[in-house]
């Protein structure tokens, strides 16, 4: 046993605690802390010590648990049910030019460029009111303007691309 004692007594760094934060959040978003709770034991994680000072926080609770190097968690883990991988970092992007789509608002000022985007409604809508009291002009002259400046999204929600 002075094997375990050991490993619990050893220093632990800023990647321990962070896989400490990291398991308490899940047990927050699982329902098992209240917030309270979960703000005390944070503070105590973030002034744990060594491997025993981490694994006291987690005594009363199921996995997930903080990973630490060559320590066993309080209990064995089950599996967990698979899980969507992680989002990657890849945004992808329409095949519509947030250009194409500022211009379009600008220059025939009728909404062409809502439905270039596949925006059927806002495009109607500044088609209509255009020749109807001018107000669609200027409504697609800032819509435009705001399209070239910002960038947009098309009717599946993809950002447009430069």
């Amino acid at each position: 046993m002075a094997g375990a004692d050991n490993l619990h007594q050893k220093r632990i760094g800023t990647t321990e605690r962070e896989s400490a934060v990291s398991a308490l959040g899940i047990h927050l978003s699982e329902g098992r802390l209240s917030l309270e709770e979960y703000e005390q034991r944070l503070t105590h994680t973030m002034d744990a010590k060594t491997n025993g000072d981490l694994l006291a926080i987690f005594s009363d609770l199921p996995v997930p648990h903080p990973t630490l190097p060559g320590v066993a968690t309080l209990r064995p883990t089950a599996p967990r049910p698979p899980q969507a991988p992680p989002p990657s970092d890849v945004v992808v992007y329409s095949s519509k030019s947030k250009i194409a789509a500022g211009v379009l608002q600008l220059i025939p000022s009728f909404g062409i460029g809502r439905f270039y985007t596949g925006h059927i409604g806002i495009g109607l809508a500044q088609l209509l009111l255009t020749p109807v009291f001018g107000i669609g002009v200027l409504w697609c002259w800032i819509d435009g303007i705001l399209l070239i400046a910002n960038g947009g999204r098309d009717s599946r929600g993809l950002p447009l691309r430069d």
